[in-house]
């Protein structure tokens, strides 16, 4: 087992460091930040050259990079090209917002797949399997921010029911959240059903009904416990892509999370705010991966061979 994790450590710590590479790299392609900072006008190519040298600018890329690697071993990702605040400290505001929206839309959709799932398994191929399992592909077929802008139009504009932006009570939670849930449960419903259906054709099953056990038990205290295996090992994969396509939808719901902080960066190519808001994105999905890996490697110790 410690061969596994040492393993699965190294080849995490080459995704960071490639992904850290590879946007180091782009974000320099999108432009000179000290244009960006003088505002334009009468300019002149000395005044850019020292704004340039002021930010660290001038160095060769490579040395920009090891600086940035060193800094983000203690936590310090910089200062802001605009504000002069540091990276870290902004990401610590933005960060928890970010959590919080993927954990309340991770938490919505397991409330409502887990259910429709295990109903669309007990009455397959009848009606309500076939309405689940059309809306579950709908659901699949919508782009999140569609998705997003519609909620708005619907619940702010024509009904004003719910805040269009901003993190300002509980209610501002719902639209943000759901949208999420909405594309999250659309996939895991059709995985507690596949798995369910494998499950359900199990002799322990069959022998369990033949005892006389009440279907409830059997579907939730045998079949699902069993079956829940391949579920909560997608949703912990799951979550790490969660965190990665949340920024589309803290845009449209102008959230004060690391979407936001990451386009307001894009738009004034702030590179350190970007490359730090990047690489600790990066790091959770990582992380989140490194951790469902070794999980399953403790569950099925064939995985341990791989």
């Amino acid at each position: 087992m410690a061969g596994f994790i040492l393993k699965r450590l190294l080849q995490a710590v080459f995704v960071v460091l490639a992904v850290t590479l590879i946007v180091s790299f782009a974000i320099r392609l999108s432009g000179d930040p000290a244009i960006m900072l003088m505002g334009g006008g009468n300019v002149t190519e000395q005044d850019l050259q020292n704004i340039r040298q002021a930010l660290g600018l001038d160095r060769p890329f490579f040395v920009q990079y090891l600086d940035f690697l060193e800094g983000m071993t203690m936590g310090d990702f910089g200062t802001s090209f605009m504000g002069g605040t540091p990276v870290s400290m902004l990401i610590a505001n933005a960060l928890p917002a970010t959590l919080l929206l993927a954990f309340t839309s991770l938490i919505v959709s397991i409330v409502l797949s887990v259910p429709l799932g295990v109903y669309a398994a007990v009455n397959r191929g009848r009606w309500p399997d076939q309405m689940i399992r059309i809306l579950s592909l709908v659901g699949l077929s919508f782009p999140n921010f569609w998705l997003a802008i519609m909620m708005v139009l619907l619940f702010s504009i024509v009904l004003g029911l719910l805040p269009p932006s901003g993190m300002e009570g509980p209610e501002s939670f719902v639209m943000p959240a759901l949208t999420m849930a909405i594309i999250l449960t659309a996939t895991n419903v059709r995985l507690v059903r596949t798995s369910m259906l494998e499950t359900l054709s199990q002799q322990y099953i069959m022998v369990a009904r033949s005892k006389g056990l009440r279907d409830r038990v059997v579907l939730y205290k045998h079949a699902l416990r069993n079956s829940a295996i391949p579920l909560v090992t997608y949703i912990g994969l799951q979550f790490g892509g969660l965190i990665g396509g949340i920024v589309i939808i803290e845009r449209v719901f102008n959230w004060p999370g690391m979407g936001t902080l990451a386009f307001d960066a894009i738009s004034n190519r702030d590179y350190p705010v970007l490359q730090g808001t990047i690489t600790v994105l990066a790091l959770f999905i990582v992380l989140i991966n490194l951790l469902v890996d070794i999980a399953y490697g403790l569950i099925d110790p064939r995985i341990r061979t791989e």
